[in-house]
């Protein structure tokens, strides 16, 4: 991928710049160019593959949540991890983030899942991997986007300053390993989903602890109540 072809928000295509002129990167291109050439339906449309850097420049960074991969159902993914469009069912995770919110800090849950407040003010909703193949869960894993990830998860370590890192489950705690807690702050948890979401997710108090680092380093909390109408939060 050739970064002056990008549509992509300037501080982030500065910083990845290198990565999108590697060989990997170049390949993931061919990969996804050859699936779309074959009929392949691909989750979440092309122009929400980097969404999240979109919405969440590098220079704003303040809190990272990381997922594994977009929801591969019709009408789910558009590019954040955890968020669904407006109108579509909260997924059960979610719905556990929901709870654990409720829990901590009194928040009613939202009766939608469209997470775009929380980009917009600093938080960082990254898939390790950015595209899905429609109903075939972890079919673009290993092509390269992980990689790619990596390089934006050591951006924010190494540029950004008191940043909270809100690691659930195994996957995002390895994938997150290197982060310097001397700078910023790592919460690990187990995964929300409702198989594991019982085992310590309940009860983490991530948010509020979040939000406590965040002002105790001068820098304004997340206001983690979502709106109402989900159509408030889309004035990109």
């Amino acid at each position: 991928m050739n970064e002056q072809s990008i549509a992509l928000e300037e501080g982030w295509r500065d910083a990845l710049a290198g990565e999108f002129s590697s060989p990997y990167m170049q390949q993931l291109k061919a990969f996804l160019v050859a699936q779309k050439q074959g009929g392949k339906r691909i989750f979440p449309k092309g122009s929400e593959y980097f969404r999240a850097l979109d919405l969440t420049p590098l220079a704003n960074v303040k809190v990272v949540i990381l997922g594994q991969d977009p929801y591969h159902g019709l009408g789910q993914a558009h590019g954040l991890c955890f968020s669904v469009r407006p109108g579509v069912r909260i997924p059960p995770s979610l719905v556990n983030i929901y709870k654990e919110m409720q829990s901590d800090l009194g928040i009613t849950p939202a009766r939608h899942g469209f997470l775009e407040h929380w980009a917009r003010q600093g938080v960082l909703l990254l898939n390790s991997v950015l595209t899905v193949e429609e109903a075939q869960a972890a079919s673009h894993q290993g092509k390269g986007w992980e990689r790619f990830t990596d390089a934006v998860i050591g951006k924010v370590n190494d540029e950004c300053d008191a940043v909270v890192f809100m690691l659930w489950g195994s996957y995002a705690q390895r994938k997150a390993a290197f982060v310097d807690i001397r700078r910023h702050l790592v919460l690990k948890a187990p995964h929300p989903s409702p198989l594991s979401a019982h085992n310590g997710f309940f009860g983490c108090g991530h948010f509020s602890k979040a939000n406590a680092f965040l002002q105790t380093h001068g820098r304004a909390p997340i206001d983690w109540q979502l709106p109402t109408n989900p159509g408030d939060a889309q004035l990109f």
